[in-house]
C-alpha cells in the first residue's frame, strides 16, 4: 500500500472513532435529558448502538468521558451563545443577557443536574463546572465592565454576587425548588440582576 492508500486508511479510522464519540456523548446527553440522571456505560452504549468493548475504547473510564461530554456541552453552549453588544443601553443589556442566559442554562440543566449527584466523588465534573462558571464570568465582565468599575472596591463581591444569580446554582432554585416555569424564572433573573447593577434598576 502506497502512502497516500495508508494515509486514508488512518484517516478513515481516525473519523470512524470521531463518530463514535460523538454518538457515545450524545447517548449520555440524551439519556440525561430523558431523566436518567445516572446512566450505567451499559445503558449509554445501548443508547449510542455500538458495544460496551467500544465505549471503553474510546474512554479509558467515566472520567474520560465526563471530560468529552463536558467539552461536548460547552461546543453546545458556544453554538448557541451570542455576544450581546457592551455598548447597549444598561436596561436592554440585562434583557438581552437574561434571555441568553435562561437559554443556555435551560440547555446544561439535565447535565448540571446529574452532575450534582456524581461531583463529590469525580474530579472531572468538578473541573467541568469550573469551565462553565469561568465562561459566565468571562460573559459578565464583559458585558457589564462599567457597572463592575463603577461598584470600586466592591466589584469582586458583586461579580460573586452575579456569578451566583445568572449560573445554575439560581436557576435551579426557581426551576426546581420553587417550580417556576421558564418565563418565571427568567423574569426573576432579570428582576435580581437588575437589583445588583449599580445604577439599575429592576429589569
Amino acid at each position: 500500500m502506497n502512502d497516500a492508500g495508508v494515509r486514508a486508511r488512518v484517516d478513515g479510522r481516525t473519523l470512524r472513532a470521531e463518530r463514535t464519540r460523538r454518538a457515545i456523548t450524545d447517548a449520555h446527553f440524551a439519556l440525561l435529558e430523558e431523566g436518567e440522571l445516572r446512566p450505567t456505560a451499559e445503558r449509554i452504549a445501548e443508547r449510542a448502538g455500538v458495544s460496551l468493548r467500544a465505549l471503553w475504547t474510546n474512554f479509558k473510564d467515566m472520567e474520560g468521558l465526563f471530560a468529552a461530554a463536558g467539552e461536548r456541552l460547552m461546543e453546545r453552549m458556544r453554538a448557541d451563545f451570542v455576544p450581546v453588544p457592551p455598548e447597549l443601553p444598561r436596561e436592554e443589556r440585562i434583557e438581552r443577557y437574561c434571555a441568553q442566559r435562561a437559554r443556555l442554562l435551560e440547555l446544561i440543566a439535565p447535565a448540571a443536574r446529574a452532575a450534582r449527584i456524581r461531583e463529590p466523588f469525580s474530579e472531572q465534573l468538578r473541573k467541568n463546572r469550573m469551565w462553565y462558571l469561568d465562561f459566565a464570568r468571562e460573559e459578565l465582565q464583559t458585558l457589564f465592565a462599567e457597572e463592575l468599575t463603577a461598584a470600586g472596591p466592591a466589584r469582586a463581591e458583586l461579580l460573586d454576587a452575579l456569578t451566583v444569580a445568572t449560573t445554575f446554582a439560581g436557576w435551579s432554585m426557581w426551576r426546581d425548588e420553587l417550580h417556576l416555569d421558564v418565563a418565571g424564572a427568567t423574569a426573576v433573573l432579570r428582576r435580581v440582576v437588575g437589583s445588583l447593577l449599580p445604577g439599575a434598576g429592576p429589569a
